[in-house]
């Protein structure tokens, strides 16, 4: 399935710093030692990234930018299947190529390593979302990612959500108020961290409450926050839950976070809730496995 035409965009400046870092990394102090004395200067090769396992695309558009930061000339397609162009958001198969690449060897050889680990890193997240979101799929429940992100990678990663359908909770600890136990625990109550917050917050900020107990939701839902974070409850929990937010007559968000595996989405979907909050989207996908083959040099 293609998960394209709800994509933002991904502009260079978002990236083109961080492939320059990484790139600068791994060249080190001396540049590549192996690549200089193997491969002699001015040789063109002709390559491909390929797919070694199923996935979602993601970062096609970074992976590229390495091969044309080492080399401006370089000739970079993008390559799906049918040998069309494959984009962000959509399904490989095994042995489907993604990019074909060709130009200066050297430049190439030196690009590889940091190309495939923003691209497998980018399509390992990518997968692993689009697969909870098929399994979520007929029910009313939204996939997010968290704030647990790689350092620095966050940008980026949280875009693969969006290239495997998923969304994000929230961006930053800018982007809403989120009040979690520890907030309660020194605001003193429940009631006071919201009084607080709504006090501190503009009219475009959202507060969302924490809560792991059903029995304080009632009051909780009495506070007027405008999303409940409902902590590591089982299906059967999340369910009274909604039935409680129903009967309350609020409009509050409910949002399912802790516990969320392939095997369990399906069922803590189906009990009503808004959002599934899952952290190990970003902080624990594999990364895709992906291959740069050498078809041809001279």
């Amino acid at each position: 399935m293609a998960r394209t035409e709800a994509l933002p965009t991904l502009y260079p400046v978002q990236y083109e710093e961080l492939v320059g870092q990484a790139l600068r990394e791994d060249l080190g102090r001396a540049g590549d030692r192996t690549t200089d004395a193997i491969v002699p200067a001015g040789t063109v090769a002709t390559a491909s990234i390929v797919a070694r396992r199923a996935g979602v695309v993601a970062g096609m558009a970074v992976a590229e930018s390495v091969f044309r930061t080492l080399d401006p000339e370089i000739e970079v397609v993008p390559l799906g299947p049918d040998r069309g162009r494959v984009a962000d958001g959509e399904s490989v198969a095994v042995g489907d190529s993604l990019l074909s690449v060709r130009g200066d060897a050297r430049a190439m050889l030196v690009a590889e390593r940091t190309a495939l680990n923003f691209l497998g890193r980018l399509c390992g997240i990518a997968t692993v979302t689009a697969d909870i979101v098929d399994r979520v799929t007929g029910t009313q429940a939204a996939v997010v990612c968290t704030r647990k992100t790689t350092p620095l990678l966050r940008g980026l990663e949280k875009y693969a959500v969006r290239c495997g359908g998923g969304a994000s909770h929230r961006y930053g600890l800018d982007d809403a108020i989120l009040i979690k136990d520890n907030h309660r625990a020194i605001a003193g109550s429940a009631a006071e961290a919201v009084r607080r917050a709504r006090a501190a917050a503009g009219h475009l900020v959202k507060i969302e409450l924490e809560v792991d107990d059903l029995s304080e939701l009632e009051a909780v839902l009495a506070l007027g926050v405008d999303v409940v974070l409902l902590d590591n409850l089982a299906p059967d929990a999340l369910a009274r839950a909604v039935a409680i937010r129903d009967a309350s007559g609020t409009r509050t968000l409910l949002e399912a976070s802790g516990g969320i595996t392939p095997e369990t989405a399906r069922a803590k979907a189906a009990s009503g809730v808004d959002l599934l909050s899952i952290g190990w989207l970003t902080h624990s996908a594999p990364v895709l496995d992906i291959g740069f083959d050498f078809q041809s040099s001279r």
